[in-house]
């Protein structure tokens, strides 16, 4: 009998096989204890065969456009179910339950590109993540702001196999114009304003994650995507907040301090008074604000731009109507199409400064809305995510201890300050 070829057909195959036992199963309900533990085996099968095609779909694409595999980190020929499997028995019983086989397979892939360490710098147990368990944290991860979103039109994000230093090379040629040369004469020299700008990889731990020892000796609780879920939450928090107003050399230079300290073009806010006839000031936005901020921005980066507000300020914006009665945010009335405001996308970012209702005695400055080509800010992620299992800090409690650390920066690219714009309201 010829044995089948483990290409990603056969496996996608295959797991529909194992999905449709297992539903059948769950249609059946009041599942006995043995039925319980198949379904359970089953769903485990499933993700296994799932994380298997998906490896090789993500490693020939890789390889069709030439870059390197998982980021840089090569498997040596290891496939990504045995990985996954090694990290999996880490996690719920820890190194001195692995086989030395899958103990080997972690260590091997810690020592890739870290020149032997462990989970950071000077630690010597943890262990990089497999592909799968990284690409579900950052895929949680874009629910918690925009700044790691990394869809068109949002900040960038580039992968590093490793944490080292980056220059990135930009330029901004917006100012330079040709000539017309006449016949015999010489053409004219012009340099292209290029420079570059540095990035690190900040380490951002999601701190401690308590699980029971009950609950990881249960066989049905899904330990790791409870521990995805938690460690995404976290670090989803703190890595939106730090890119969005970090404020440097110890941590990223977030994109609102980037626009303030390159000096890219801040608009103040007058208000909707001159619209609505109010006696609402400053401590508003108006349409007249909207149209300063866009038209603050140069032509050549306002197709495509986008709006990043806080929720409060759509909240506002909503309610504005320009002099004529039109109303600024509108619903797009076709299917799939977002929303928009004066015909710009727009996204939320609760990090920014929120717009408050009534001013201030002594009047603040809030940064409220930034409008521009937010790829012009960009988020540099290093892949090498480790998470570190403690056994003994909180034995007394019979928990363990779960670690997530990974390594982040960012900053603006926008050397020439013309495609992004900020707005600022006096309370």
């Amino acid at each position: 009998m010829k044995t089948a070829v483990r290409d990603n057909r056969f496996l996608r195959s295959e797991r529909a096989e194992v999905l449709r036992e297992a539903r059948a199963l769950q249609e059946k309900g009041n599942l006995s204890a043995a039925d319980q533990a198949r379904f359970t085996a089953l769903m485990s099968e499933a993700r296994s065969l799932m994380e298997e095609y998906e490896g090789i779909e993500s490693r020939s694409q890789a390889e069709f456009r030439g870059g390197p595999v998982d980021g840089g980190i090569e498997h040596r020929g290891k496939p990504d179910k045995e990985i996954r499997e090694a990290f999996s028995g880490y996690l719920r019983n820890g190194m001195a339950s692995l086989e030395p086989e899958a103990r080997a397979l972690l260590a091997e892939r810690r020592d890739m590109g870290s020149g032997g360490q462990g989970a950071y710098p000077g630690a010597t147990t943890g262990f990089f993540v497999p592909v799968g368990f990284v690409q579900q944290i950052e895929e949680a991860l874009k629910y918690y702001g925009p700044m790691l979103n990394g869809g068109p039109g949002y900040p960038q994000i580039f992968d590093t196999a490793t944490g080292q230093v980056l220059p990135y090379p930009c330029s901004d040629d917006t100012m330079n114009i040709g000539e017309i040369v006449g016949e015999g004469q010489q053409v004219t020299a012009q340099d292209t304003n290029i420079s570059a700008v540095n990035f690190g990889a900040f380490k951002f731990s999601s701190k401690l994650v308590k699980v029971s020892v009950e609950l990881i000796q249960d066989s049905a609780f899904d330990l790791e995507a409870y521990l995805i879920r938690e460690f995404a939450r976290r670090l989803g928090r703190i890595a939106n907040t730090k890119l969005t107003i970090g404020q440097g050399t110890t941590e990223p230079t977030g994109i609102l301090t980037a626009l303030i300290a390159n000096g890219n073009p801040i608009v103040q806010a007058v208000g909707s008074a001159l619209n609505t006839g109010n006696a609402d000031g400053t401590n508003t936005v108006g349409s007249d604000d909207m149209i300063a901020l866009e038209h603050s921005v140069d032509p050549l980066y306002r197709p495509g731009a986008r709006y990043m507000m806080h929720d409060t300020a759509l909240r506002a914006l909503k309610r504005v109507k320009d002099k004529y009665g039109r109303p600024l945010w509108q619903e797009s009335t076709r299917d799939g199409q977002p929303a928009t405001i004066n015909g710009y996308e727009y996204c939320i970012n609760n990090d920014l400064d929120q717009l408050q209702t009534s001013a201030t005695s002594p009047g603040v400055v809030r940064r409220t809305i930034i409008f521009g080509q937010l790829p012009k800010y960009i988020c540099r992620r290093a892949r090498q995510m480790s998470v570190l299992r403690l056994d003994e800090r909180f034995a007394d409690f019979l928990q363990v201890g779960f670690l997530a650390v990974m390594r982040l920066d960012g900053n603006s690219i926008d050397i020439g300050h013309r495609a992004l714009a900020l707005l600022e309201n006096t309370f």
